[in-house]
């Protein structure tokens, strides 16, 4: 893969998976605009990969509200002159509760992040790709996304709707040199999947490994391995690939 020159753009880039996105495009050569909700959030990730100034644009916006995500857009647009890549990692997991439990206020808290920060994002960087005519989009689908995995009714619905945004806008894009993709990783080592855990002690399973499943390789993911996958579909080795939804999940969806 080679991404010198080019400018990716990752939202939710303090956390473990987006920033394992930005040090994988940044070894190969890309330029990175860090976005997360708290600019220190991208900065101290930025510092922890050892990138300097001309390598990481940092920045703090809160995807859900319309207005920032113009300015910040607006911003990437101005101090790089292009966008080449977006990789839509930002996303927040809500408590584990059951569907008569989960409090209205919690459902759309993880919609405004999760779905329509997406949406937003993908509404305002594709301009500048079709102008372009190339670019690469891809949205942090999840297995939960897919299955129906318990105490997460809010997660797994936001989830399957970005990756339906992707495939949908993956359909009104191919033709003008813009892919779009989705990924949808498994249980990851992150430190979501840490709070995840923890929360289900709200639901009385003290024991968290009474509701994961691991698939047959027996291990969650690593950010990296993940990081590996949407560098791929952003990259030139992935042109013919457009609007698909890249399962990296060790299996666990086998059955």
């Amino acid at each position: 893969m080679n991404f010198t020159d080019k400018v990716v753009v990752v939202t939710g880039a303090g956390g473990g998976i987006g920033a394992a996105v930005v040090k994988k495009f940044t070894e190969h050569g890309a330029r990175a605009a860090l976005v997360d909700l708290r600019k220190e959030l991208c900065q101290q990730a930025a510092e922890k990969l050892g990138l300097d100034s001309t390598q990481a644009f940092c920045l703090g916006a809160d995807i859900s509200d319309q207005k920032q995500v113009r300015a910040v857009v607006a911003a990437i647009l101005e101090h790089y002159g292009r966008i080449d890549a977006l990789v839509n990692a930002a996303g927040i997991p809500g408590p584990s509760a059951r569907m008569e439990d989960y409090s209205f206020a919690d459902v759309k808290k993880v919609f405004d992040v999760n779905v329509f920060g997406t949406f937003l994002m993908m509404q305002n960087v594709l301009p500048i790709m079709q102008k372009q005519k190339a670019g690469a989009i891809v949205n942090l689908g999840s297995v939960s996304g897919m299955c129906a995995y318990p105490y997460e009714i809010a997660y797994g619905a936001s989830k399957a709707a970005v990756i339906q945004m992707a495939r949908n806008a993956a359909n009104e894009n191919g033709g003008n040199g813009v892919r779009i993709n989705a990924v949808s990783p498994g249980w990851v080592n992150t430190g979501m999947m840490k709070t995840i855990l923890a929360s289900y002690k709200d639901v009385g399973i003290e024991n968290s490994s009474d509701n994961v499943t691991l698939g047959p390789l027996g291990r969650p993911g690593e950010p990296e391995e993940i990081a590996q996958a949407i560098a791929f579909l952003c990259s030139e080795e992935a042109s013919y690939i457009n609007g698909t939804n890249f399962l990296v999940d060790g299996g666990m969806t086998l059955g």
